[in-house]
């Protein structure tokens, strides 16, 4: 449905509500066609009534009341059925609405890509699908109840004047003043409902770290320390929804009190005139029925003008994440014809096709924006054949260099629909391809482990598994796309010695001829790259094999291998330094032998799950 929901008015909250309008104008008129019939019949009701008192009522004319009650009995049963088409009308009004905002956040985020996270929270995004969308759709009842609620509202004052100028003068005067007794609050309202909604999202960002890393904390003992803060944050948001129920309880109490009160002052002083004389007992019965039929209106205006606040701050949240535009694609020129060097000027960092590259940083950040630049997430001079990247189009760069994250999104689903869920093919991926990027990723005993295999069920995010077996998971999703370029960040952070070291093994023979580039300042995966790049202060300070560098660069030689001491300037040979860390793993404890055979790595894989050793472990790294 909505396949082109249309193009938004995002320059404000109301322009925003106004759009949604216009996009079915049809249906909302319609909507607010019969709900002023519906209205109006009511209104009509006690007129008739007036008519039976005044005409019915008296000697003889019992065909006369029988024929105003009749006409009584019609008008209701027409006001029912006007009632029901005034209902579905409104819920379509509501639920296009509804949708049609649904598909443009969804189309929105979907178009925004790497740029969403940098530019709005998981929170954020997560509060307006929830709560703001359906905020927005129910204000949208305005064009409905709410226009017929003002035209009734009128009708019956002009009635009035029939009856008495001065009780028609009061009613015309009554909603002036009870809108500025009500507006001062509906403002206040939008100032602590946006306050609410934006804490509101900071702390449904927290829930979902929370509920993303609350293993990790438990392995860490930090759980305790989290759960206080999040305590606290909760508090915080509680308060401050206290405080928006605090005034909209007044909007509320006013929408209901003071249309009462104003309505009974029109009662009284038509009794008075009747009193007097200067209207009849069949007027004072009409009035009293006008009275009733305008309770409805007159509080239904009031609560109309509180929805409206509350969704013009919803709305203004929603145009504020439609506002945050796309990644410009400003390419014109034809990508590298086959494989080419990637080249970022700003670093040094050299990639050329078909080898592994290893980047080592000193800094995590540096090696961030160099992957940054090098995939095209974000501004960059970098090269790909000589020809500047951000000169190609996007699409032609996202179908050939991916870069993979090792905290990338996994959906809820079977395995097999997670691993295949890469850049769109042309053809299924075959059971072989499959098992080929499991096993390159040492992701054997992870699928062993489950119920069903490849075909079992995960939670989002991969819940369900450890740190590590996700890890593997992300690896094995990347391998099996089989990118042309493939920048892969920190792929075995979270992996034991024996494991990182199968999946270093496996890593070039998954990619034969293949361009990769892998940040990692692990030993056991630098040892296998044709080149490894020392990233400090942002620049490539020495490139060469992993073992070189050992003995040659002290700051590298920290880096990797955690030896301060050496850092300080002993540099000893070559021999002392790689027997100083053949027996470290990627997290510089001692302990784990790395295998120098590949078969002895697979002898390494055969426990069954989990490979990774205990989850604390994992934690720690």
């Amino acid at each position: 449905m909505y396949e082109d929901p249309g193009e938004p008015d995002v320059r404000g909250g109301w322009r925003y509500l106004w759009w949604l309008v216009r996009c079915q104008a049809g249906r909302s008129l319609a909507g607010a066609v019969l709900s002023t019939v519906w209205m109006g019949l009511l209104a009509v009701q006690p007129y008739l009534m007036a008519r039976a008192v005044g005409d019915g009522l008296l000697p003889g004319r019992t065909g006369v009341l029988a024929g105003w009650t009749g006409a009584m009995f019609a008008v209701g049963a027409l006001a029912a059925w006007v009632s029901i088409m005034r209902h579905r009308t409104m819920t379509r009004v509501r639920m296009d609405a509804n949708f049609r905002t649904v598909k443009l956040i969804v189309g929105h985020t979907v178009r925004l890509g790497a740029v969403l996270s940098r530019r709005a929270g998981a929170g954020e995004v997560v509060t307006i699908g929830v709560g703001d969308v359906q905020t927005i759709a129910v204000a949208l009842t305005a064009v409905g109840p709410g226009v017929g609620s003002l035209m009734v509202y009128l009708l019956v004052a002009a009635v009035l004047f029939s009856v008495s100028a001065q009780l028609a003068a009061v009613v015309v005067l009554g909603m002036p003043v009870i809108a500025l007794l009500t507006g001062p609050l509906t403002r206040r309202l939008q100032g602590v409902e946006t306050a609410y909604r934006d804490r509101q999202g900071v702390l449904a960002a927290r829930i979902g770290d929370l509920a993303a890393g609350l293993r990790v904390l438990n392995g860490l003992g930090g759980k305790g320390l989290f759960a206080d803060a999040f305590r606290a944050d909760s508090r915080e948001l509680r308060d401050r929804g206290y405080r928006v129920g605090a005034v909209a309880s007044w909007v509320q109490a006013f929408g209901l009190g003071l249309p009462t009160l104003f309505l009974a002052v029109v009662a009284w002083l038509a009794a008075r005139l009747t009193a007097q004389g200067t209207i009849g007992v069949a007027d004072l019965v009409a009035v009293y029925g006008y009275v009733a039929v305008l309770l409805g209106p007159v509080a239904f205006i009031v609560e109309v003008g509180y929805e409206l606040n509350r969704a013009v701050v919803a709305a203004r949240r929603v145009t504020g994440l439609l506002r945050i535009a796309p990644e410009p694609d400003t390419g014109t020129l034809p990508a590298p014809s086959g494989p080419a060097e990637l080249y970022d000027p700003g670093s040094g960092v050299r990639v050329p096709p078909g080898r592994l590259v290893a980047l080592a940083a000193a800094r995590p950040a540096d090696a961030t924006a160099v992957i940054d630049r090098l995939g095209r997430y974000g501004p960059t001079d970098a090269t790909w054949g000589g020809v500047r990247l951000d000169a190609v189009p996007l699409a032609d760069v996202r179908a050939r260099v991916l870069v993979a994250d090792h905290e990338a999104g996994l959906f809820a689903g079977p395995l097999r629909d997670i691993l295949a869920s890469g850049p769109e093919r042309e053809r299924d991926f075959s059971e072989a391809e499959l098992a080929r990027a499991v096993h390159a990723s040492a992701a054997e005993d992870v699928v062993r482990g489950l119920p069903d295999g490849l075909d079992t069920e995960l939670a989002g995010q991969g819940r369900t598994l450890s740190g590590g077996q996700r890890q593997r998971v992300r690896l094995a999703r990347a391998l099996l796309a089989d990118p042309e370029v493939l920048l892969a960040v920190e792929p075995t952070s979270a992996l034991d010695a024996h494991t990182e070291a199968l999946v270093a093994s496996r890593l070039r023979a998954a990619r034969p001829d293949r361009t990769t580039l892998v940040v990692t300042t692990s030993p056991l995966v630098l040892d296998h790259a044709d080149t490894v790049l020392f990233l400090t202060d942002g620049k490539v300070r020495a490139a060469g094999p992993h073992r070189r560098l050992l003995v040659h660069e002290p700051g590298y030689r920290a880096l990797v291998a955690r030896d301060t001491g050496d850092a300080e300037g002993t540099e000893g040979t070559e021999g002392d330094v790689l027997n100083g860390v053949a027996g470290q793993g990627s997290s510089g404890t001692t302990g784990a032998t790395k295998p120098s055979d590949p078969s002895e790595l697979s002898e390494l894989s055969k426990p069954s799950r989990p490979s990774e050793g205990t989850f604390a472990g994992e934690a720690g790294r």
